[in-house]
C-alpha cells in the first residue's frame, strides 16, 4: 500500500511517517512534491503518485497570521481539502484529514461531540470547518479526526515557545482561561497507526461507521497556563537551566492577539473509542516523553 503523507516536515506528517511504516510505502509529499496552496494542479500530481490511501497532515496553522492571510489559509486548509477528496473519491482512495478544535465556538464547559455544530471565532477555524465541509461532500470514503493543542519536541508549537522563553525571561505571563487538552504529535500518531493495523483494507466501512468524524486527544484537561507550568517543571527536573521563575496566570483579554481563541477546547472522545476502541493516555503522560527528548537536546547544547 502507498501511504501519500502531506505535510511530511510537520509536527504531525512527520510523526505519521515516523509511525506507519509497518503499513505500507511512505510517500512523503513535500510542497514540492504536492503544493496544497495550488489546488488547481493537485489532480495531476495525484495521478502521477497513485497513493492507496492519503493522510492530509497539512496545514495553514499560523492562526493569526490567518486573519491577515485569509485567502492562503482557505486555498489550503479548505479548497485543496475538497480538490483531494474528489480525486480520492473518483479514484476510490481512502483519505484521513486532520482538523481541530478550533472549529467550535468555545462555549460552556462540557467536552463537544462530533455533532455539536460548528462555530469558528477566527478565520483559522472558518478555514479549517470549510475543509471538513467540502470533504464530507466529496463523497471520499474519509475520516476527519479533530484534534487539540497539538505539540512535539520537534518543530514550532507551544512547549518550544516556552521552553525558549523560559530560558530568556525572569518571569512568564500566560493564559489560564482557556481550557483543553495538549495532545502530542507521536499520540496522534499512534491513534492512525492503530486504526489501519486494525483493517487496514476495510477502511471505507470504519469510516462509514464512525460517520466520517471522530475526535481524538490527550485524556484530561488543562489552561495554556497549567500547560506552561508543566513544562518548565518538567524541563528543571531534566537538568535543563531555566531562568523563568514564576509563571503567572493571566485572563485572556490581557494578551492581546489577532484571532480570538475559544475559551473551552474539551472534546468528547467517545465516538472514536466505541468505534475503533482507541484511548488514550493523559496529557500529562504524553509529555514526559517529549520533555525527555527535548530536555537532551536542550542540554546537549549547553556542553
Amino acid at each position: 500500500m502507498r501511504i501519500l503523507i502531506t505535510g511530511p516536515s510537520g509536527q504531525v506528517g512527520g510523526a505519521l511517517a515516523a509511525q506507519l511504516g509497518f503499513a505500507g510505502e511512505i510517500v512523503p509529499a513535500t510542497r514540492a512534491l504536492l503544493d496544497l496552496s495550488r489546488p488547481d494542479r493537485l489532480g495531476p500530481r495525484l495521478d502521477a503518485i497513485q497513493p492507496d490511501l492519503i493522510l492530509n497532515a497539512a496545514a495553514y496553522t499560523a492562526v493569526d497570521k490567518a486573519e491577515e492571510e485569509q485567502d492562503l489559509a482557505f486555498r489550503i486548509n479548505a479548497e485543496a481539502v475538497g480538490v483531494l477528496g474528489r480525486w480520492a473519491h473518483q479514484k476510490q482512495v481512502p483519505m484521513v484529514h486532520f482538523s481541530t478544535d478550533y472549529v467550535f465556538g468555545g462555549a460552556g464547559d462540557q467536552p463537544f461531540p462530533e455533532a455539536a455544530p460548528v462555530d469558528p471565532l477566527s478565520a483559522y477555524g472558518k478555514s479549517k470547518a470549510e475543509g471538513e465541509r467540502l470533504l464530507l461532500e466529496s463523497g471520499a470514503a474519509c475520516l476527519i479526526i479533530r484534534t487539540s493543542w497539538v505539540y512535539a519536541a520537534q518543530g514550532k508549537n507551544f512547549l518550544r515557545t516556552i521552553a525558549g522563553l523560559a530560558r530568556e525571561r525572569a518571569s512568564l505571563r500566560v493564559v489560564s482561561d482557556q481550557i483543553g487538552a495538549p495532545t502530542s504529535a507521536k499520540q496522534i500518531a499512534h491513534c492512525v497507526a492503530a486504526i489501519l493495523d486494525r483493517d487496514a483494507q476495510g477502511l471505507p466501512a470504519l469510516f462509514e461507521e464512525a460517520q466520517n468524524l471522530v475526535h481524538f486527544c490527550a485524556s484530561g484537561v488543562t489552561s495554556w497556563h497549567g500547560f506552561a507550568r508543566a513544562i518548565v517543571e518538567g524541563l528543571r527536573q531534566r537538568g535543563v537551566v531555566l531562568r523563568a521563575g514564576a509563571i503567572e496566570a493571566i485572563p485572556s483579554s490581557e494578551y492581546p492577539a489577532a484571532a480570538k481563541r475559544p475559551a473551552n477546547s474539551r472534546l468528547d472522545t467517545g465516538r472514536i473509542q466505541r468505534v475503533f476502541g482507541i484511548r488514550s493516555a493523559s496529557w500529562q503522560h504524553a509529555l514526559e516523553r517529549e520533555l525527555d527528548l527535548l530536555a537532551e537536546e536542550l542540554n546537549a547544547r549547553s556542553i
